[in-house]
């Protein structure tokens, strides 16, 4: 029998016009319902596999204080990456331009349980905003990775502390110097500027510092071991602040409160499941009202309701802008303000600091919301990459 005397599946393939019996629909549609398991299995497998760098840093945002307090190999330790690892300041090898000038560098920090892939790639044009800022302005375009778990502060000076060896290291090849922070890398930021600005010696300060050495001898030692002005504020000229929750999360301030109350009924259910709560790490702790200084998390009151906090302005002479994510399509809301892009409110975003009307006239607070994007969206949205891309390129170099 020759090729062409194959026999067809004429059983299976009706005539042209001529609808497919019932049995044949019935065949169809159970042959699909048993590939579906086939199927899904194969799509969490693959969306496994492309996404299992996540594990680490989810790891690390969940427990990373407690690995770190055991010196776990697991707990990240706070370095720039290139190619899915870790490299020495050094190693970056940055370098002026041709003609000897040096270049802009932006400087990218990743939220909660994330690390520099956020930066990088998966949106649906492929490349995400930092090699596109990078193909498009020109400018040195560097990735952070740090483990989430721990307090913002202690995060904040060793953010500090980066950028000071990353300044000593290139005083040649970076210009002006440009921090992009996405959900909690935004509060890491602002308090790595806390811990490089001088220390305020008022008098009111010093009353403060005076109040908590009676009652806390750990703030003193951190105090007196605070780093002294950081070079690298010099170079900054602005920060982008993408859903951050620079009033604290509300999802936080929910936990705590589900946790207090069951505390309070004090059963041994409750007491149990308030334990398990009470387990998150320190990073999401401190993300309940933004806690951005050693003192704060130190005082005595911080598992207080209503605990003290201390006030961390935008630092003088830089541009802030602060991009706020929206599920809505309108703005004037009190759904807005409090949900926002659903994983930080609106009202948290924009900061009462950045609103504050006794700041200088010269301080320069950009503000801009997206409607209709969340949290995650924030990262890939040409409408914000096109307002990124415009204020970098705006920036001298």
């Amino acid at each position: 029998m020759t090729d062409d005397q194959l026999p067809t599946d004429s059983a299976s393939d009706p005539p042209a016009g001529k609808q497919p019996s019932r049995w044949q629909r019935a065949v169809t549609a159970v042959g699909r319902v048993a590939v579906v398991p086939f199927n899904t299995a194969g799509y969490l497998y693959r969306t496994g596999q492309q996404n299992r760098h996540f594990t680490l840093p989810v790891l690390n945002g969940a427990f990373g204080d407690q690995l770190a307090e055991r010196h776990d190999r697991r707990a990240i330790q706070m370095s720039f990456r290139r190619h899915g690892a870790d490299v020495s300041v050094a190693s970056l090898r940055l370098e002026p331009t041709a003609d000897g000038r040096p270049r802009k560098t932006v400087v990218f920090l990743h939220g909660l349980m994330g690390d520099e892939v956020i930066w990088q790639t998966g949106s649906p044009e492929g490349l995400r905003y930092g090699p596109r800022l990078q193909q498009d302005t020109g400018a040195n375009c560097l990735y952070v990775r740090y483990n989430t778990g721990l307090h913002i502060s202690e995060n904040g000076k060793q953010l500090n502390l980066l950028l000071l060896e990353l300044l000593t290291t290139f005083p040649d090849a970076i210009g002006d110097l440009i921090l992009m922070g996405h959900s909690m890398g935004g509060l890491v930021i602002r308090s790595a500027g806390y811990y490089a600005s001088p220390p305020q010696n008022t008098l009111e300060r010093q009353a403060s510092i005076n109040e908590a050495a009676q009652s806390d001898a750990h703030y003193v030692a951190t105090q007196t071991s605070r780093p002294q002005p950081s070079t690298w504020l010099a170079h900054l000229r602005d920060v982008f602040l993408l859903g951050v929750p620079n009033d604290g999360s509300f999802l936080e301030q929910n936990s705590h409160f589900t946790s207090v109350v069951l505390r309070k009924i004090n059963l041994r259910p409750t007491r149990f499941i308030s334990g398990l709560i009470d387990k998150r790490s320190n990073g999401i702790k401190d993300l309940r009202h933004a806690i951005l200084v050693d003192e704060d998390w130190q005082d005595p009151h911080a598992n207080d309701l209503f605990p003290p906090r201390t006030l961390v302005p935008p630092l003088p002479g830089v541009r802030y802008h602060v991009l706020v994510g929206s599920l809505l399509k309108s703005a004037n809301s009190a759904l807005h303000d409090y949900f926002g892009d659903g994983l930080v409110g609106a009202g948290s975003a924009l900061g009462r600091v950045f609103g504050d009307p006794a700041l200088p006239p010269e301080q320069q607070i950009s503000t801009r919301v997206f409607s209709k994007l969340h949290h995650g969206s924030l990262l890939s949205n040409q409408e914000v990459y096109q307002y990124l891309r415009d204020r970098v390129n705006q920036t001298r170099g």
